[in-house]
C-alpha cells in the first residue's frame, strides 16, 4: 500500500542525519584503508590487491547494515498499524492494540499490546523533540479514531 492510502505516516526527523554520516564515514575509512594498504613495504607482510578489495567491501557491507537503521517508519490507517523499525514491517491490527506510550527514559516510544506486550516504534524518537510529541498526538487520536471501531 502506498502511503497515500494511510491516515498518518511517521518517520524520525534527526537520526537519519547521523546514520548516514556514520555508513560515510565508515565506508569511506575502509576504502582509504584498502587503497593505503600496499604503501607501505616495510611491514614484513604482503598483501594484495585482493586483500584491498576485501577491505573495501567489507566496509560497504557494513556501512549498508548501518543504514538499516534509518528506516524506521510507522503507518496507521484503517487496516490497522504498520511498525517498520531495522527490518520487515509488521502489520498489527487495531483489535490487538491497548494504547501507545512514550516511557520516561525511553529513546523511542512504544505501542502497547495485549497481554503486557508492547512493540518499539523507532520512527518516534525523543531526539526529535516537538515532532515527537506531535507524532503521539497524532498517532493517538488515529488510534482513538480506530480503537473504536474495533471495539464496535
Amino acid at each position: 500500500m502506498a502511503d497515500s492510502d494511510w491516515d498518518i505516516v511517521l518517520k524520525p526527523h534527526l537520526s537519519p542525519y547521523f546514520v548516514y554520516a556514520a555508513a560515510f564515514v565508515i565506508a569511506v575509512a575502509h576504502i582509504a584503508v584498502g587503497v593505503l594498504l600496499k604503501i607501505s613495504p616495510n611491514s614484513g607482510v604482503i598483501f594484495k590487491t585482493s586483500d584491498q578489495i576485501g577491505i573495501a567491501l567489507v566496509g560497504i557491507v557494513i556501512a549498508c547494515v548501518v543504514l538499516m537503521f534509518a528506516r524506521p517508519r510507522v503507518r496507521a490507517g484503517a487496516a490497522g498499524i504498520e511498525v517498520r523499525n531495522v527490518l520487515g514491517p509488521k502489520l498489527i491490527p487495531w483489535s490487538e492494540v491497548v494504547g501507545v506510550s512514550f516511557p520516561s527514559g525511553a529513546q523511542w516510544a512504544r505501542l502497547d499490546l495485549e497481554d503486557y506486550e508492547y512493540e518499539p516504534l523507532m520512527a518516534i524518537q525523543t531526539v526529535d523533540k516537538q515532532r515527537a510529541v506531535d507524532a503521539m498526538d497524532a498517532l493517538r487520536a488515529v488510534l482513538g479514531k480506530y480503537a473504536d471501531q474495533a471495539t464496535a
